[in-house]
């Protein structure tokens, strides 16, 4: 599709499973009990445990999508290699000293980071540093990742 390897679709698409999950679990899509709650039996999947997964995952792409951008700025020499090392973890940064104390905090501060990273994937495409796929690429799948945050923060 548009030039982009089809390997990276494949795993770029899997990696969006986890955020749709954690949407479907969140919005009270998907129920698993154990027994009847009447008599003793417990939920063994709750709302609160989508949220928790678009949380920890979302800081786990966030952080895997900053080490990419990090590679890409060890292909470079001088002024833009300072720049590109230094941008390239502020969307971790950012996340790490503003998560917050809700899941609501935390998905809108996950939801500006990923639009953070967004702009470095611009940055580091007109450098030339990227494939010249990467854009079509990864703003899809961050507009996607920034929905399912949206869309959790407001369950």
């Amino acid at each position: 599709m548009f030039g982009i390897p089809r390997i990276v679709l494949f795993f770029g698409s899997l990696g969006l499973l986890p955020f749709v999950a954690g949407v479907l679990i969140s919005s009270g899509g998907f129920y698993a009990d154990m027994g009847d709650p009447n008599d003793g039996g417990y939920s063994l999947i709750i709302t609160k445990d989508g949220l928790d997964i678009l949380v920890d995952y979302g800081k786990i792409i966030l952080t895997f999508s900053s080490g990419v951008l990090l590679g890409f700025a060890a292909k470079t020499n001088g002024p833009i290699d300072i720049t590109g090392y230094s941008i390239s973890t502020l969307p971790v940064i950012y996340v790490f000293l503003n998560m917050g104390d809700t899941h609501q905090t935390a998905l809108i501060n996950l939801m500006w980071s990923y639009g953070g990273l967004a702009l470095l994937d611009i940055f580091f495409f007109r450098q030339k540093l990227t494939p010249p796929w990467w854009l079509r690429f990864r703003i899809p799948l961050t507009l996607i990742v920034i929905i399912c945050l949206g869309i959790g923060a407001h369950t």
